[in-house]
């Protein structure tokens, strides 16, 4: 059915439409190249971006969510400590990196030495142990240990006398440059090395003792001393004497005080500096 222009009518047919007029196409500016976008007057709308555009618009301003934010800043804090790690272990490795072959050999030697006695204290806890467990008589069999403990207890406490090999160690300090801390390092890097009695100048070494600068030399737990420095070492010579000249050891420590340290092994040594025995204020025994 026809309208009376003789165009298509509507009116007998449900399902057509009629189109909208059709758009003439807009001519592209005359010397614009083909795929320019038409600009915003010419073509009534924002103007068209380009694809670097539309990437730089997507990347800025970033949008960081907080899940995100809190991962980035593990990370940094993941990433600091370990560089702070690092740092640290480069500045313990640098007097190593500049010893000499057989000074890194001698402080090789002393690592597997004190691997080896701590193998052997190892292998005596257990051989008590055993024993305990299969003798007949394990009372007196404990009654001997208790016995035997009491008296390395007490060489450990200095209420008892000790002897046995070791070194002594002379520090002549004529200029009185070597403080209590420098003695402190020695001590304490005997102790290390497995030393199991020390007398300074005779005062006894024990768990507690503590040094301080005094007027003309230092006091160990009180006890005035001055130089020279008299150690008496108990322990395995092949390993206090090395432990003391390794490469920024003790003895190269107290040479920069301008002080001399001499180092001497010896097969039998008496330590005879004593404490006495303290009984404790308020511990008591625990044991029925």
């Amino acid at each position: 059915m026809s309208g009376k222009d003789g165009t298509p009518g509507t009116s007998g047919n449900p399902l057509r439409r009629e189109l909208p007029d059709e758009v003439a196409a807009q001519a592209p500016a005359e010397g614009a190249e083909p795929g320019t976008p038409v600009a915003a007057a010419e073509r009534g709308g924002p103007p068209a971006l380009t694809g670097r555009q539309r990437l730089v618009k997507g990347l800025w301003p970033p949008r960081v969510s907080r899940a995100q934010l809190i991962v980035a800043l593990l990370l940094f804090g993941l990433g600091f400590g370990l560089a702070v790690q690092v740092a640290s272990t480069s500045d313990d490795d640098g007097a190593l990196r500049g010893a000499r072959q057989e000074d890194l050999v001698r402080i090789l030697d002393e690592l597997d030495d004190r691997t080896q006695r701590l193998e052997e204290e190892k292998q005596g806890l257990e051989d008590q142990r055993t024993e305990l467990e299969n003798s007949s008589d394990q009372a007196e069999e404990a009654r001997k240990q208790t016995a035997e403990k009491e008296k390395q207890l007490g060489i450990l406490a200095g209420t008892v006398a000790a002897q046995g090999p070791g070194i002594t160690l002379t520090i002549d300090d004529e200029k009185g440059t070597v403080e209590a801390d420098k003695l402190l390092d020695a001590i304490q890097e005997l102790r290390a090395a497995g030393a199991e009695a020390i007398q300074v100048n005779g005062v006894r070494i024990v768990a507690g003792t503590y040094l301080t600068d005094e007027s003309g030399g230092v006091a160990v737990d009180g006890n005035k001393i001055s130089a020279p420095y008299r150690f008496k070492v108990i322990g395995k010579p092949q390993d206090l004497e090395p432990a003391l000249n390794i490469p920024g050891g003790v003895v190269q420590t107290l040479e920069k005080e301008q002080a001399t340290v001499t180092v001497d092994r010896i097969d039998k040594i008496v330590v005879d500096a004593l404490r006495p025995a303290k009984q404790p204020d308020y511990a008591r025994s625990s044991s029925q």
